[in-house]
Parts: structure tokens; sequence; C-alpha cells
């Protein structure tokens, strides 16, 4: 081999070896780059949810009927809007948002959920809407504090009812009581069941900065500025007469 050659081969391996720790280097940054941008999605994507409940909380309110209820409430599970598409065993009902109440009555900071199907109560043609799963007991609200997933249904030992078979005096007071704000949601059914409720990490973290378990909510005691308007609509829809 000439000297020329070799110094050929060796331009030519220096050349490679330049290339390949500029795609790593190149791969490295786009790395980088996307991580940021995935927790701002995530962070909108919190914020719309938590904006969304809170016409939700109002509609609630508006029912007169339900104020003792929700003066008693131990919890509530709030979903803004559970999609037509998802209206089935095992679909994806969109995302939800779970709050625990306080000692003093007032309400602690939104843990995020993502839903699975109506296992129950689900009527031909109902249009999907609004849905409020109210928590009336430390037996409801220690089912959904111990696992990342859970499902509000008589197969978790929980009695869920129809809050327009309640309202109508037919059914008492279950372990939860289902409200939706889309008429014939769920129809003339005493028992509705919500299945595969996933405790959503991704959001729950974007939204308060820091890694939180579904423990943490328990007491009531995670803050962030911008659920307060939720958590003041809901301390007014839930007040106790004065």
């Amino acid at each position: 081999m000439s000297i020329e050659n070799h110094y050929r081969q060796a331009a030519a391996a220096c050349l490679f070896m330049l290339l390949a720790s500029g795609g790593a280097v190149a791969q490295s940054d786009s790395k980088q780059s996307s991580a940021p941008d995935l927790a701002s999605k995530a962070m909108e994507s919190a914020n719309k949810r938590v904006e969304a409940a809170i016409p939700v909380v109002h509609q609630l309110q508006a029912d007169a009927r339900i104020q003792p209820l929700l003066q008693q409430a131990k919890g509530m599970l709030i979903i803004p809007s559970y999609g037509r598409a998802a209206l089935g065993v095992g679909a994806q009902g969109g995302g939800g948002l779970l709050l625990v109440r306080r000692p003093d009555g007032s309400w602690g900071g939104p843990a995020f959920y993502n839903l699975g199907g109506l296992t129950l109560g689900l009527q031909a043609g109902a249009e999907g809407g609004p849905l409020v799963m109210v928590l009336n007991n430390d037996k409801a609200i220690n089912a959904v504090m111990k696992k990342n997933n859970f499902s509000l249904n008589a197969a978790a030992g929980l009695t869920v009812v129809n809050w327009r078979k309640m309202a109508q005096g037919t059914v008492g007071i279950g372990d939860v009581v289902a409200w939706s704000g889309t008429k014939g949601l769920f129809g003339d059914v005493v028992a509705v069941g919500l299945s595969d409720i996933r405790f959503n990490q991704q959001l729950t973290d974007a939204f308060y900065g820091r890694s939180l378990s579904p423990k943490d909510f328990a007491a009531g005691n995670i803050e962030d500025p911008h659920a307060l308007p939720l958590q003041q609509a809901l301390s007014e829809a839930s007040a106790m007469p004065k």
C-alpha cells in the first residue's frame, strides 16, 4: 500500500467518525429538545381539563335536589366530557379529575385520571356529556386511593347508584352516586358502573411540577394556583346552608 493510499484511508476513517459523532450529538439534542415539548403539551392538556371541569360543577350546582348530597360528599370524580364513542364496555371514556374533601369542608387539588367504559347503565343512542361520580364515604375514597388503577362498580365492592333514580326516591344512597349532565345517559337503571380508571402520571406530574402518587392526594393537601378556581367552585357548590 502506498503512503498516499494510507493517508486517504485514514482521512476517510476520520471523516466517518466525525459524521457519526455529529449524528449522535444531533440525536441527543433532538431528544433533549423533545422533552420540554412533551412537558409543555402535558401541562397545556392538564390546564384545559381543569378549566373544562368548572362549568360541570356549575351545572351540578344548578340541580337543587342534589345539594344535600354534595354537602356530605367525601370526594368527586369529575369527567368534563364522556365521549359518545366511548360509551361501551372497555372503551376509552376520556379524562377525569379526582378531588378529595378536607375536614374543614374545602377541597384539595385535582389528581388526573384516564377513564375506561361504563360497565352498567349505558343506554342505546345516548349522547356523551359531563359525568360526575360523587364519593359518599371513606370506603369509596379508600377504593380510589389505594391503587393507580381501579373501578367504581359492584365488582370492586362498591354500590354505585344512578342519581336520577335516587332523586325519584326509588333507591337509597350508595357508596357512589353517578350524576350525568346528559338526559337519558343512564335511563331507568338503578346501578351504574365505571371500569378501568387509571391514574395519569404524566398530566399529574406536569400540572404540579413534581412526581406524585394517588396516596399523596388522600388528605387533600396538594395545592396549585391553577386549580383554585375549580376548588372554589366546588366549595361553593357543596357549602352547607347558613
